[in-house]
């Protein structure tokens, strides 16, 4: 997939729902891929009872996964040059997210056209859980 500048607007925006229902199997799925088994995303009873929350969450780094989906469906994996997030609350099991993507300018650069993206993930609440931006090479 490659986009050209005539291809994405300033101001334009996607999004994508990125799971509903998040189930403790994908979090523990996560922690075997990633090889993170902080006990905090996988042992109710340790985030409990010696954490002191009200039980597993999701890693930051699935969150920014799955919110990375949002960027790549729309520009693909190939383009994108930058990508980072701030976490800013907890996903729990249960929760829907949902990512918007916005194209906040196109700039000319030496190696060619850039677009620039401010990213957004929010729970069933509309609660932010994940900000940040991102850029993604365009064709010419």
């Amino acid at each position: 997939m490659s986009l050209s500048t005539a291809d994405i607007k300033v101001g334009e925006t996607r999004e994508s729902v990125l799971v509903g229902d998040l189930k403790r199997t994908r979090i523990v799925q996560y922690a075997g891929a990633s090889g993170d088994f902080n006990p905090l995303h996988t042992d109710e009873r340790f985030a409990v009872e010696a954490a002191g929350y009200p039980g597993v969450f999701a890693h930051g780094m699935l969150t920014m996964g799955m919110t990375g989906r949002v960027l790549t469906d729309w520009v693909g994996a190939g383009a994108l040059l930058r990508y980072g997030v701030r976490f800013k609350a907890q996903v729990w099991p249960g929760d829907t997210l949902t990512a918007t993507a916005t194209v906040e300018s196109v700039e000319d650069t030496p190696a060619g056209p850039v677009a620039h993206f401010h990213v957004r993930t929010v729970n069933q609440d509309g609660v932010e859980v994940v900000t940040g931006t991102a850029a993604a090479r365009l064709e010419a």
